[in-house]
């Protein structure tokens, strides 16, 4: 709990807003409470978006989603809402574009699937405690080089 107030006070200082996603049926009220308080202090962060997943497993919150699918217009955007509430977050986490897998595997591990649909992905032999700048610098600039098609088919050279 000390840790997640002084965690708090530093996002709030840097402008990060901090969401934590996950089963909170299962954590202690205590540390459920310092969560929403921290998320609540840290909602104007406009800098950054850092999104922590404490027992998190993305095949369950999609079934939790589509048993709690609600709304009309676009089934997808339907979706999406449900998948943030099962996640306890407000809005749909967006797209992701760069997963960065660090330790040598080479799978998402249950890790936001519906968000990293379309997805780059880029993995590191490197631990994360020692996944530094310069790494993470060599995998943005492998992301700058990729062409982005989001499941279409590259157009001829010709067209």
């Amino acid at each position: 709990a000390a840790a997640l107030r002084r965690e708090t006070a530093e996002c709030v200082r840097h402008g990060i807003r901090l969401s934590v996603i996950g089963r909170r049926d299962r954590l202690p009220a205590t540390l459920v409470e310092g969560i929403v308080r921290a998320e609540r202090q840290t909602a104007g962060g406009t800098r950054l978006h850092l999104r922590v997943a404490v027992d998190y497993s993305a095949r369950a919150m999609i079934a939790e989603a589509a048993r709690n699918v609600e709304g009309t217009g676009d089934p997808g955007d339907a979706f999406a809402r449900a998948l943030a509430r099962a996640q306890h977050d407000a809005q749909p986490v967006p797209p992701v574009d760069l997963l960065i897998r660090s330790g040598g595997d080479q799978r998402l591990s249950d890790f936001l699937l519906w968000e990293c649909a379309y997805a780059e992905l880029y993995f590191s032999p490197i631990l994360w405690p020692d996944f530094g700048a310069a790494d993470l610098a060599r995998a943005v600039e492998s992301f700058r080089h990729r062409e982005r098609r989001f499941g279409q088919i590259p157009l001829p050279a010709s067209a």
